[in-house]
């Protein structure tokens, strides 16, 4: 064999022997678990994009998205979506680069979307909760903008809890501690004045009639000097209006906005949306105030690819939502539910929208 023989096998031998382990690792990256054992190879980061819209003012499997009895309600046009991110976990490396490169998701590290302290069935029932407290803030704050009466009403009781036995689903809380209350704030309000063991009565109406009941105070497991009720609570109008929400897999608190403005138009005279597509997103408090929230990005960039034409965006976002490119599409600055209100008016009308300032 000459020299240059030997110098080709030398390359070749190295090229081939270099080749095994890239090919090993490439093999190993595309498992799940390990071979015979239950150790997952699965990385600890989570992809975030764009996730499904739910037209607030339509249907889902057949039900109204935002269901109104007790009332009339008038015809609504257009839509108004409430905005969601997906979030993808146990992916191999190569799925999560996959993510990165192919679909644009955000890859983060998976403690910031599920707390290492807490089970996958505690952050659904978390999730649950929020969604829950979302909800009633929204019915309250719709109720307060079209000047309409609350009452504070039982949704469930925490198993084991202080209320447990004494409350029960369906109760409308009337007073608590010697405080009238209209508004589940008030409620946590007046418990979070007390110490854990303190007993508080309440009157409720069950059935039609009043009841006066005592509960003595629990403790937070997690700070015991917190005191707990141990409910979850929703609201309805006083005056014999309820209203429902019909998106049971949905989690978290960022739907409370969009839900307000859906029970608005279909409660007022006239059609909020002027029938354009519109969408956002936004936590809200029951006095109207619209709060940040997370994945602005992904649900600006998803209702811009789904041709919406106004995007209804909390103020506290205004940081990341100026750095997404929103095409048409015009992205409002709310901080509060009069300001959305605002917004879709003026966006109907032809006059200019409150935009996000420039920096």
């Amino acid at each position: 064999m000459t020299e240059p023989e030997r110098a080709r096998s030398r390359r070749w031998s190295t090229v081939v022997w270099g080749a095994i382990p890239v090919a090993l690792l490439t093999a190993a990256l595309s498992l799940d678990h390990i071979p015979g054992t239950d150790i997952s190879l699965a990385v600890p980061y989570a992809a975030q994009g764009p996730g499904p819209m739910f037209d607030t003012l339509g249907e889902v499997g057949g039900e109204p998205v935002v269901a109104i009895d007790g009332a009339e309600t008038d015809d609504t046009s257009g839509v108004l979506n409430m905005t969601t991110v997906s979030v993808r976990t146990n992916m191999t490396l190569p799925q999560a680069i996959g993510r990165w490169l192919g679909s644009g998701d955000t890859l983060v590290p998976i403690n910031q979307v599920f707390p290492k302290d807490l089970s996958e069935d505690e952050i659904k029932e978390y999730n649950q909760q929020a969604f829950v407290s979302s909800e009633a803030s929204a019915t309250v704050a719709a109720m307060r903008y079209l000047g309409r009466p609350t009452v504070v009403v039982v949704h469930d009781v925490v198993e084991g809890s202080a209320a447990s036995g004494v409350l029960e689903a369906g109760d409308e809380i009337l007073s608590i501690a010697g405080r009238d209350v209209t508004k589940p704030g008030e409620v946590q309000e007046t418990v979070r004045s007390h110490a854990p063991g303190d007993g508080v009565g309440l009157t409720v109406r069950r059935g039609g009639e009043e009841h006066e009941l005592s509960v003595t105070l629990g403790a937070d497991e997690q700070d015991d000097a917190r005191p707990l009720l141990g409910i979850l609570m929703s609201s309805a109008p006083a005056d014999g209006v309820s209203v429902t929400y019909n998106l049971n897999d949905v989690g978290g608190p960022s739907a409370g906005m969009i839900f307000a403005l859906a029970v608005i138009d279909k409660l007022s005279p006239g059609e909020l949306t002027g029938g354009r597509v519109i969408a956002g997103t936004g936590t809200i408090d029951e006095s109207g105030e619209v709060g940040p929230i997370g994945g602005i990005d992904h649900k600006i960039a998803g209702a811009r690819d789904k041709g919406v034409e106004l995007f209804l965006a909390p103020e506290g976002n205004c940081n990341d939502a100026r750095r997404v490119d929103s095409g048409e599409m015009v992205v409002a600055a709310v901080a509060t539910l009069d300001d959305a209100v605002k917004a879709m008016d003026d966006f109907a009308a032809g006059r200019e929208v409150a935009t996000c300032p420039a920096k």
